[in-house]
């Protein structure tokens, strides 16, 4: 059974924004990310860490820290969209892999506004396939020219959300260039199974984001027409091991694939208070060494 190398990211700090004056501050969050236990982290919205690639690189050094990942959109299922994903996938793999990173996790374009309105149709099957090609383009070009992996994330009302669309994009996507961010949280939220995603596609796991969803909060809001950042302000997020899905049996499949994987735990709280995070995410790393076979710091 390999390791699972646990991590954690801004977004465990209430970070979803470059630069925002409700957020913690840069410096707080890489020393509270020590002071919890962690030896990894992602690079989080670009622009929130230095995007000096000396001044980051002394930060983490200084620290002990090493970088996963970056993590950007993409908004390739518009005719016109290739150019405005470039511009924010080229500076994210630059500055990930120049910090030693060999994944980058995108995520799709919004369907749902974060008032809750649609703002743009479901893709249809063609749409799907079309998007899929570009995006495995996506994929070939980040590996050949900044050598990471492309790791992509589905999300909750993103055009990549529930488990239809999930294994349609893994159908129509290229296996070589393309691999799943397995988000255990944003496929439960979805109505997923994430058991079933790498019992069908151990082959396409190639990171993970370790997150729950309080079952209760998800239950009373099912049937309204209200978007994911309304329900991460209801609480719709929990904290392990108090939401879904259960994370020993989700380990124990996933050390079960003899693969090294990352698994950056996240818990999607914005805005949030500045004295939450860090205890919230020491608890979890206690819990997944408490927990998880195979789970490496």
């Amino acid at each position: 059974m390999a390791a699972i190398n646990v991590g954690t990211a801004p977004d465990s700090w209430g970070v979803w924004f470059a630069d925002n004056p409700r957020q913690t501050p840069w410096t707080r969050f890489l020393d509270e990310v020590v002071e919890a236990g962690y030896t990894r982290i992602e690079l989080g919205p670009y622009g929130y860490l230095p995007t000096d690639k000396a001044q980051l690189k002394a930060e983490l050094d200084q620290r002990g820290l090493t970088m996963t990942a970056g993590t950007t959109f993409e908004q390739l299922h518009r005719p016109d969209g290739w150019e405005s994903t470039w511009q924010g996938v080229a500076p994210t793999a630059e500055l990930a892999a120049a910090m030693g990173a060999k994944h980058l996790v995108v995520m799709p374009s919004m369907w749902r506004d974060a008032d809750g309105s649609i703002t743009e149709e479901r893709l249809d099957h063609a749409g799907q396939a079309a998007h899929g090609k570009q995006v495995s383009e996506l994929g070939r070009r980040v590996a050949e020219e900044f050598g990471v992996r492309l790791q992509y994330h589905p999300h909750a009302d993103g055009h990549v959300d529930n488990q239809d669309t999930v294994e349609r994009f893994l159908e129509e996507t290229d296996p070589q260039h393309v691999g799943l961010c397995l988000d255990t949280g944003h496929i439960s939220y979805c109505g997923g199974d994430n058991l079933e995603l790498i019992r069908k596609y151990p082959d396409r796991i190639g990171y993970l984001h370790l997150k729950q969803v309080n079952p209760e909060v998800l239950a009373a809001i099912q049937g309204q027409e209200i978007s994911f950042d309304q329900a991460i302000e209801r609480g719709v997020m929990a904290e392990p091991p108090h939401g879904v899905p259960e994370f020993p049996p989700l380990l124990a499949e996933l050390a079960g694939l003899d693969v090294e994987l990352f698994a950056i735990v996240e818990q999607d709280m914005y805005p949030c208070p500045p004295d939450v995070p860090l205890p919230i995410a020491a608890r979890t790393l206690a819990y997944l060494r408490s927990h998880g076979g195979g789970v490496s710091v």
